[in-house]
């Protein structure tokens, strides 16, 4: 597939753009976010979202063609096919987590109900993620930076 390749306002490739052109928008991050509760199906997916059905077929079909799912043939033997998360879908995960927990803490008022998210082997909420050193100490915005990668093509 071509693609077009995401560029910040400097010109360098960013790796930001690059995963906002996949699961940036809305409805193709709730369709993860469902997926990842167990949602296969697109009535499923249509019911839960509300999207008009063209929008969801659409962002079904790219985030197929960017192998954040995959399509296969249902489970239960029926001619309908399903979407699952491929590797790639699975590793969004932590995406998703940072994005909820953020909601948790910033969008509810004090004693609003909202969903947590549950440990099921523990049965208690998960703890709050934090980018870490290799030290294990909690990262802020202001100790790090961004460093360009040049990668030199090798010469034959």
């Amino acid at each position: 597939m071509s693609r077009s390749t995401p560029l910040d306002s400097t010109g360098e490739t960013c790796p930001v753009a690059r995963s906002v052109d996949i699961v940036g928008d809305r409805w193709s991050l709730l369709i993860v976010r469902d997926a990842f509760d167990g949602m296969r199906r697109f009535g499923d997916f249509q019911r839960s979202l509300g999207v008009a059905r063209n929008i969801l077929s659409d962002r079904l079909r790219k985030l197929v063609e960017a192998g954040v799912l995959d399509m296969q043939a249902a489970s239960d033997g029926t001619a309908y096919q399903e979407y699952v998360l491929t590797p790639k879908g699975e590793s969004l995960f932590p995406l998703v987590v940072a994005l909820r927990q953020w909601g948790e803490k910033n969008l509810f008022a004090r004693n609003e109900r909202h969903s947590v998210l549950i440990d099921k082997h523990t049965g208690k909420p998960v703890g709050f993620m934090s980018p870490t050193t290799k030290n294990g100490e909690v990262l802020t915005a202001d100790a790090t930076e961004i460093q360009k990668v040049v990668n030199k093509q090798s010469r034959p």
